[in-house]
C-alpha cells in the first residue's frame, strides 16, 4: 500500500533556517524566478536566480509558511514584499562557511493555492527600523552556490 505524502521541502528549508540562524549564521537562499508564484525584484537576478538574504536582521518581516516564505526588505531605497515558493527554492546555505543544502526544484509545487494571510504594508513598514541599513541583495559567484561535506 503506497500513501502519496506531501513535499519535506518546507520542513527541510525551515529546519535549516533555523540551524543556520540558531548558530549565529546568515541564512541565504538561491531561487529560481522563473516558478510559478516567485514573486522578487527581478532586475536583481542573474542568469534566471536570485541569491536572497534571509536572516531576521536583513528582513523586516518574514513568515515561513506551508507553501511559501514571505518577507519584505528593501532593495534601492523601496520596501518590496517577496514571496517564494519552496518549490523554487535551490538551495539554504549559510553566508560565512557554505553549510548547508541544495535542494531539487519542483516548479509544480508553486501550483499549490498560497492561502496566507499577508501583512499591510503598514503592518511591515511598522516593522521594518528605517535608520537600520539597506539589506542589499548578494553578487552570485557565478553559477550555483557551492556546498561542502562537514565531517
Amino acid at each position: 500500500m503506497s500513501t502519496v505524502m506531501t513535499s519535506n521541502k518546507p520542513y527541510l528549508v525551515r529546519a535549516f533556517y533555523d540551524w543556520i540562524s540558531d548558530n549565529e549564521l546568515t541564512p541565504y537562499i538561491a531561487v529560481d524566478i522563473h516558478c510559478r508564484g516567485v514573486r522578487v525584484p527581478i532586475e536583481y537576478a542573474n542568469d534566471g536566480q536570485i541569491v536572497l538574504n534571509i536572516s531576521a536582521g536583513a528582513v523586516g518581516h518574514i513568515a515561513l509558511g506551508e507553501f511559501a516564505i514571505e518577507f519584505s526588505a528593501r532593495f534601492g531605497g523601496k520596501l518590496e514584499h517577496l514571496t517564494v515558493p519552496y518549490g523554487a527554492i535551490g538551495a539554504i546555505y549559510a553566508k560565512e562557511n557554505g553549510a548547508g543544502t541544495a535542494l531539487p526544484i519542483e516548479d509544480d509545487y508553486a501550483d499549490e493555492e498560497i492561502t496566507e494571510a499577508k501583512p499591510s504594508l503598514s503592518e511591515v513598514s511598522s516593522d521594518t527600523n528605517d535608520d537600520d541599513p539597506e539589506p542589499t541583495p548578494p553578487k552570485p559567484k557565478g553559477g550555483r552556490p557551492s556546498l561542502k561535506v562537514v565531517k
